[in-house]
């Protein structure tokens, strides 16, 4: 058995001599594991690097099988963002809650969105927002989506401000101001008809949002910590050390 495909790498981790377990991120594959030989070699350890895009050709006997793996470079990314600290952390968190998605399961339209991800974590005014948006369809896709678009209190659906941490529903200002102190605050950019400006509030709201429900839903379950490479992400924001975009 065979396929090719364009994949993401997620990890790499070293196997015997000169081999390597490569953890691709394909959008009609989904997340596949294989073996390939001569990974340590000079020419080759540059393309093996998390976060970078490769076409990939996938061999076994059989399907269950591990399977041999050879990578040709498509977008070398990786390397481009090791002196932008902000964004290597961006990539290392995508690449690391992408590790979250069932093996061997398409998630085309997660693909889709880290595929444009990965072409704007260059724009620091542009990757904050779809970061959280990135989130928030990866949550969608394991099945545990937001509804930001309608009041969960009745009240309505123009001033949408909170989400309860319960229902994972918005809540207008109304419904939702005498407990405030309860509630995890709706970025501007992600309320409906929201604009696409943002400040630095809206991106600490927008992690705190996703975050939550991450740590509740998928990362708790399974007993697993949040990614460092996520952790410093946040810490960058609520420190302060971006600026707001535009």
């Amino acid at each position: 058995m065979h396929w090719r495909e364009e994949g993401v790498i997620l990890s790499v981790r070293r196997h015997g001599e000169n081999g390597a377990i490569v953890e691709l991120f394909t959008r009609e594959h989904g997340r596949y594991l294989g073996l390939v030989h001569g990974a340590r070699s000079r020419l080759k350890r540059p393309v093996l690097q998390p976060g970078n895009v490769v076409d990939a050709t996938w061999r076994a006997r059989l399907s269950e099988q591990l399977g041999t793996l050879a990578v040709e470079p498509v977008s070398l990314k990786a390397g481009a963002f090791m002196e932008d600290a902000a964004a290597l952390d961006a990539l290392l968190s995508m690449v690391a809650l992408t590790q979250l998605v069932p093996e061997r399961e398409a998630h085309p339209r997660l693909y889709d969105a880290s595929r444009y991800l990965l072409e704007v974590l260059d724009d620091p005014a542009l990757w904050p927002p779809l970061m959280v948006r990135w989130e928030l369809g990866l949550l969608q896709e394991l099945g545990f989506g937001l509804d930001l678009t309608r009041c969960a209190g009745g009240g309505p659906d123009t001033n949408l401000a909170f989400v309860s941490p319960r229902s994972g529903r918005a809540v207008s200002a109304e419904m939702g101001g005498p407990y405030a102190n309860r509630m995890l605050r709706l970025p501007g950019f992600l309320r409906p008809g929201g604009s696409a400006d943002y400040a630095l509030r809206d991106i600490t709201d927008g992690f705190a949002l996703t975050g939550y429900f991450l740590a509740r839903h998928i990362l708790a379950p399974r007993g697993m910590a949040m990614p460092q490479a996520r952790l410093r992400m946040v810490s960058r924001w609520s420190g302060g050390e971006q600026e707001p975009g535009v």
